[in-house]
């Protein structure tokens, strides 16, 4: 299953199912460490008194003898303090304080309902469904999947306390940290700068580079210092102390093995293995499952794609080391932030759907689910990604934007035909604002507030659109935080959603439905104002969202705009940006320059990303001597389009001062 032309792409839709059926099947296939069990919890509706949980950190940590300044910057490198109404975690994890209870976890999905449907269709590799799966014995799963049975024996507290009560998970947290620093020959010290060794064993690695990486995070945040509100309403604090400096020696009590790094290509601040993926000949001529390449010497990097694997770790590390399956370049643990690298930035990975993007991007997959809003993307795995796509980003001249750096969500598809088969991870409630915090680069207003751009930025925790079909088709989704912002065709609620041509079918509130909906980070041209509500350009409409001005879901912004020729009714709009035919030589056969099922009609405005050549990576045989580069005349602007991005030719628009 080759990722290059001249068929556009061979998996034009990615690989992989985006819905909550699709992560059941791959939790199976995902044995022995378990994906997250979807879960029909929901977070309580009651929220507790404001101070309670802050309390419950002070109790655990006077009661277990554990600074409290190192119980809560381990909880918030956990879950930010979140609680999550008791679902678990991708890695079977509960509470503030992510203690692990794979099996039970993986228990519940295998009871869950079967009732969801994908709107894309299914891949021809989908694994087994979790009830022809057999559980694994407690004992067969790694440490890190199961301290919760541990931390209940260490209080004396039910399994199911330490699921479902913040507080009884707190008290088990203190106890695991009391127990390793016990386990280290250490005092149980009132001070925070001799827990560097239990922090470390606290994080479950077995290499001492994810251990030390781990600890470092979250002395990062003593000193530093957090507040919050939870997804339960209540305000934590942790007030900084800069002074702390951490005994790290103490690490080498642990007695971790040494992290296999050689080879890799990341910052010195994670940690990072070398889990390569096959460069193989399989078949009647047939190969996988990357293309060998010369990147940046004979292309540019110009994106890193940000996806979600909905599988865990060792399952999704067999499909990688698979020659018949696709490939990306890194993958991301959610319990730890580790990172295994598989693919060289210098080859193209198969990870995008899209032959143009996977020639000029490196892909990052994180573990887990993009349709369990509980699935918990984890603060350790935020900012190890963050670390990571600052040093791919400096490396390779990237822009640290969101043209830049996108989700799956927002590739295209390369023909019109690929449109409705394009994947949606890593979905509604992946945190783009806090993201891109850690990367230094948050969003902030940079122009007036008459601006002819805006910038998307919700508040994450308050934003709550509704959302469909995380556990069965037209089921409600739990409420929940999301970095989406939903569009109507009128200032007015009940108007109907922006549709999307494209995929010919009536938009919805689905998890995966994309027509409706804009994303942190994206900026658009101002198309009108009313009231509380803005109107931007989006797939050739207006399209309204409200956006008051006490609480605004977008701000306003500065940039570079496109509108169609002077004497055009409308320009096309194309999913790559591929030479004109009489750049291709002999030896290389020309691709069709194809454009989607949209324009960009006269009178609209576009924001910029970009500006490139055209340009077309050959790759279809394993011997790479014949492989090409073919680079064009033709200039592209690639655009916000609607929810992708999306290329214009140069010749056919005119760019337009953001002021006029």
């Amino acid at each position: 299953m080759r990722g290059s032309a001249p068929v556009p792409d061979p998996t034009p839709g990615g690989r992989r199912v985006r819905t909550t059926a699709g992560a059941l099947a791959a939790a199976a296939l995902l044995l022995p460490l378990l994906g997250a069990a979807p879960s029909t919890a929901r977070p309580s509706d009651t929220s507790p008194a404001p101070e309670t949980l802050q309390q419950a950190f002070a109790t655990a940590a006077a009661e277990y003898h554990v600074p409290q300044s190192v119980l809560l910057g381990v909880s918030y490198l956990q879950s930010r303090w979140d609680a999550h109404g008791g679902a678990p975690s991708v890695t079977g994890g509960y509470g503030p304080m992510h203690l692990t209870d794979a099996r039970t976890a993986l228990a519940g999905a295998s009871h869950h309902s079967e009732g969801t449907e994908d709107p894309r269709g299914d891949d021809a590799r989908a694994p087994l469904h979790p009830a022809e799966a057999k559980l694994p014995d407690t004992a067969d799963l790694p440490a890190r999947l199961t301290t919760l049975p541990k931390a209940a024996e260490l209080t004396g507290l039910s399994p199911e306390d330490l699921r479902s009560d913040p507080a009884a998970n707190v008290s088990g947290g203190a106890a695991l940290l009391a127990a390793a620093q016990r386990d280290l020959g250490a005092p149980l010290s009132d001070d925070p700068a001799d827990w560097y060794g239990a922090v470390a064993r606290f994080s479950g690695a077995d290499d001492s580079a994810t251990a030390a990486a781990y600890a470092n995070d979250v002395y990062e945040v003593i000193r530093g210092g957090e507040e919050r509100t939870t997804d339960a309403g209540q305000r934590v604090v942790l007030a900084a102390r800069p002074d702390v400096t951490p005994e790290t020696g103490q690490l080498v009590r642990a007695g971790l093995r040494p992290a296999a790094d050689a080879g890799t290509e990341c910052p010195t601040t994670v940690s990072c293995e070398w889990i390569p993926a096959p460069y193989k000949e399989f078949g009647a001529g047939d190969y996988g499952n990357h293309d060998l390449g010369d990147r940046p010497a004979s292309q540019s990097i110009r994106y890193i794609v940000v996806h979600d694997t909905e599988g865990a770790w060792d399952g999704v590390l067999n499909m990688v080391q698979d020659p018949t399956y696709v490939s990306w370049n890194y993958t991301l643990r959610s319990t730890d932030g580790h990172i295994a690298q598989h693919v060289k930035a210098k080859d193209v990975a198969w990870h995008a759907g899209n032959w143009y993007i996977n020639a000029k991007s490196i892909g990052l997959e994180h573990e887990g689910f993009l349709a369990e809003p509980d699935a918990w993307y984890t603060e350790a795995m935020y900012r190890s990604s963050a670390r990571l796509v600052k040093y791919l980003a400096k490396e390779y001249d990237i822009p640290l934007d969101r043209q830049h750096v996108l989700g799956h969500d927002n590739v295209p598809g390369p023909t019109a035909g690929t449109v409705p088969g394009m994947h949606t991870d890593p979905g509604p409630y992946w945190d783009w604002r806090h993201y891109f915090q850690l990367l230094g680069r948050p969003f902030e207003p940079t122009a007036g507030k008459d601006a002819a751009l805006v910038t998307i930025r919700p508040d994450y925790a308050t934003n709550r659109p509704e959302y469909t079909g995380c556990e069965a088709k037209g089921v409600p989704c739990a409420a929940h935080g999301s970095s989406e912002v939903r569009l109507y065709s009128d200032h007015d609620e009940k108007a109907p959603l922006i549709k999307d041509v494209g995929l010919g079918t009536t938009p919805t509130t689905g998890v995966n439905d994309l027509s409706s909906r804009v994303s942190t980070g994206q900026q658009y041209a101002v198309a009108d104002r009313w009231g509380d509500w803005t109107a931007i350009w989006y797939l050739g409409q207006k399209a309204w969202f409200r956006n008051p001005e006490k609480n605004p879901t977008a701000v306003p912004a500065s940039g570079r705009l496109i509108t169609p020729r002077a004497g055009l009714e409308s320009v096309p709009v194309y999913g790559r940006a591929y030479p004109e035919k009489a750049a291709y030589p002999a030896d290389v056969p020309a691709q069709a320059v194809s454009p989607l099922p949209y324009t960009l009609p006269k009178g609209q405005r576009y924001v910029v990303g970009d500006q490139v050549p055209g340009e077309y990576y050959y790759a279809v045989t394993f011997d790479d001597a014949s492989h090409r580069v073919v680079v064009g005349k033709d200039l592209y602007y690639e655009i916000q389009y609607g929810h992708r991005v999306a290329y214009v030719r140069a010749a056919d628009v005119t760019p337009v001062p953001s002021g006029k």
